[in-house]
């Protein structure tokens, strides 16, 4: 049993002997919060955890006789504005104008064995229903005559809870909502660390970390897009906290639009935490009978430090939340053409290209941008899917057939969600763009933004996409969207609709991914936003991988892949070889380092094949087959990270089996440094302590706990005199360690 009932005293206990989450119905009907974290033994009665703070003669409280009841100092559930809490809350609605006070009170509760699917919206999901339980409680406001639901799912084996809420209306006007967050949780004080993944396009997800303290601290997206600027991840960490010891709390927001995260600390150190759509903007109309259901929150605790927390994330979204068909599938490796050729090809380039690719032992090819319309550049043709015959005469069903009879797979590259001002379908259906008429558009890239809140424009692209997929038989999708949404109106919404925009949009990107998802279920879909633009919960419920960054230079994707790892597991990640200079910083690096940092992800290249060494050509070769040979303990281990880039002048993390039988070890170090300690060693993590790992290609043997306490030995580093018997020096170094459990002794 994952949900307990105190029925007598109206408290819920969800836990799995992993976590536990305690709430309870106050006396004034509204939810109050307990406990939530490291899981503690069922009782009858948890009363005790309530405590009622006496406030101060400033306090509001809300009965006569019980001055200490105060919703200004309690800890809340779904906490509203408006009551004797100034604190900014989950829900705010109104039925006039001039009335946006809720109180929702509680009516009754079910369990529900599995977990529903939320309507129109990408969630975490069960396929048994042994696999979670879910508890919905029911709470109603009497004036507004509305019913809010407020949704729990605890998983069987894993530290995770998911929260939601929807909202339907039974009255006979109409009901505005301007915020209803996904979750809300008041924790019992502020002594934690705000954990975060902020950047920009080509240096997305660096992890950023500052103390909480009195008042309110966010991020946030208001671009349409969950955008690069903060991904939609946030931890609370205790001080102490760090890798691989101590407390902390992760929240992962399931959505790809405009969202919030803020915790607000108070007069009395109480943090609050609020994660939902984002208010400013938002207004929904409910008509009679209508409901709004949020988006999923995912809570994550780990008592083992951040890579527990991460373990937890990745161990959910690989089991509940990518695609069936993907979870064990092993991901085809790739060569996308953009940095070979950019605009610049034909159909005897391309092949020519995959030909050479697939005698390295790549699996797929894919055609990026440019084979549409009349696109020779970036300022054309978004919109116009149909093939450019000036670049490929014979069609895009030639060039398909070609790459099949190579053995390879075919990919393309779409960018659905735009519109190019110079294009076909702009002439005939300017107002298909989102903007207001007879006003000025913003060009980001050159480019406009579908209205995807209409169905019919939805329609138009699904229609496009499913016939060139049935054409030429594509196995894969490289799902762009290059820029943010700016001057947000739609002409079909009405005035007092405009706030709605921003969802209904995402909407129609999700019933555009469910449709095309669910008639191919073999096509791959890889989400892109100008990189990792958004790259987040809500598209890999889709789309099981995302293109990371546009920046493919090894040493910024160190950064970009040890951030990202926060929350979403590795073979989610898009991590390619690229050519060098790198296209994005200039700089040059080692092919074997290029490849080692690229390992750790779904691997491929973005490079001209044709312009190769025959001593590149073999590394690459060993590099494929290095891959394809580890690519299912990438895709199933458990990923340890061991040292920061934003810390150190070395990077580490590694990857252990499930079983402990083997790893792989993943070291870095960006630039040289003279006289280096002579003896260097790397603590390694996860491994079995009882276990003999025989480093391969090498005649080391270490048992698991030495090379957890005391360390794996790196290869001897250059010093300045030991020319004769360096294994390594310079810049931007690099090895990838594999290790195998074995029945050798060490002696």
């Amino acid at each position: 049993m994952l949900i307990h009932i105190n029925q007598e005293s109206k408290q819920f206990h969800l836990t799995n002997g992993q976590v536990s989450y305690i709430f309870h119905v106050m006396k004034n009907g509204q939810l109050g919060h307990l406990y939530y974290g490291k899981a503690l033994r069922h009782r009858l009665d948890f009363s005790h955890l309530q405590t009622y703070d006496v406030p101060t003669a400033a306090s509001c409280h809300v009965y006569e006789d019980d001055p200490a009841f105060s919703l200004e100092t309690l800890r809340q559930e779904y906490p509203a504005y408006g009551n004797s809490d100034f604190r900014e809350p989950a829900v705010r609605v109104s039925k006039h104008s001039d009335n946006h006070v809720a109180d929702f009170k509680y009516e009754s509760f079910r369990i529900l064995e599995g977990k529903p699917r939320l309507e129109r919206l990408p969630a975490t999901y069960t396929e048994e229903n042994h696999e979670a339980n879910t508890l919905q409680i029911i709470l109603r406001d009497q004036y507004l005559q509305a019913e809010l639901i407020l949704n729990y799912t605890i998983f069987q084996d894993k530290p995770v809870i998911t929260r939601s809420a929807s909202l339907k209306y039974h009255g006979t006007e109409k009901l505005v909502i301007d915020r209803l967050m996904g979750a809300s949780i008041d924790l019992p004080d502020k002594d934690f660390m705000f954990v975060h993944l902020a950047g920009t396009w080509s240096r997305e997800r660096n992890v950023k970390e500052r103390r909480l303290e009195a008042g309110i601290q966010s991020i946030s997206s208001l671009r349409g897009a969950s955008s690069h600027h903060h991904n939609p991840f946030l931890a609370l960490k205790r001080p102490h906290t760090t890798e691989h010891m101590g407390e902390v709390y992760g929240f992962n927001f399931v959505y790809s639009s405009n969202f919030i995260m803020q915790v607000e600390v108070d007069h009395y150190d109480i943090a609050r935490l609020t994660v939902g759509i984002h208010p400013f903007g938002f207004l929904w109309s409910l008509m009679p009978q209508e409901s709004f259901q949020t988006p999923e929150v995912v809570m994550v605790y780990s008592d083992k430090g951040l890579n527990g927390m991460s373990q937890a994330f990745h161990n959910l979204y690989r089991e509940h939340l990518i695609p069936g068909q993907w979870k064990k599938k092993e991901r085809p490796i790739l060569i996308n053409n953009w940095e070979a050729t950019y605009f610049d090809f034909n159909e005897e380039k391309l092949v020519n290209i995959a030909k050479s690719a697939s005698e390295l032992g790549i699996e797929l090819f894919v055609l990026d941008d440019g084979w549409f319309g009349k696109r020779n550049d970036d300022t054309s043709s978004l919109g116009d899917w149909h093939v450019d015959l000036n670049k490929l005469p014979n069609g895009l069903e030639s060039l398909a057939n070609k790459i099949s009879n190579l053995g390879m797979k075919f990919g393309l590259w779409f960018e659905p969600e735009m519109i190019s001002p110079k294009s076909d379908l702009f002439k005939e259906h300017p107002d298909w763009a989102v903007g207001m008429p007879g006003q000025h558009y913003t060009l980001g890239r050159n480019q406009l933004v579908l209205d995807f809140s209409r169905p019919e424009i939805v329609d138009y692209i699904y229609e496009k996409m499913s016939d060139i997929i049935k054409r030429t038989g594509l196995s894969y999708i490289k799902w762009d969207m290059n820029r943010n949404i700016t001057e947000a109106f739609s002409e079909k919404l009405g005035p007092n609709q405009q706030g709605e925009f921003f969802h209904r949009y995402i909407l129609g990107v999700y019933s555009l991914y469910e449709r095309l998802a669910s008639e191919f279920p073999h096509v791959l879909f890889e989400s892109c936003a100008g990189g990792g633009g958004r790259f987040d919960p809500g598209m890999m419920y889709y789309a099981p991988q995302a293109w990371t960054s546009d920046d493919t230079d090894a040493v910024e994707r160190l950064k970009i892949q040890y951030g990202t790892s926060f929350a979403y597991p590795l073979y989610s990640m898009g991590s390619h070889v690229s050519a060098v200079p790198n296209h994005q910083t200039l700089r040059t690096t080692p092919l074997s380092t290029r490849a080692n940092t690229a390992y750790f992800g779904t691997f491929g290249y973005e490079l001209d094949p044709l312009k190769l060494t025959e001593e590149e050509r073999r590394d690459i070769k060993a590099q494929v087959a290095f891959y394809k040979m580890h690519r299912r303990l990438i895709r199933d281990g458990h990923f340890y990270r061991l040292l920061s880039p934003f810390s150190e002048n070395e990077t580490a993390w590694m990857v252990v089996s499930p079983d402990h039988s083997e790893a792989l070890v993943g070291w870095y170090k960006v630039l040289a440094t003279p006289n280096s300690p002579k003896h260097q060693t790397l603590r390694l993590s996860g491994l079995d302590e009882t276990k003999i790992y025989e480093v391969i290609g090498s005649n080391q043997l270490y048992y698991g706990d030495e090379l957890m306490a005391i360390g794996l030995k790196l290869p001897t580093e250059f010093n300045g005199v030991n020319s004769k018997t360096a294994k390594r020096g310079g810049d931007f170094q690099s090895h990838v360690f594999y290790l195998k459990s074995t029945e050798e002794q060490v002696i």
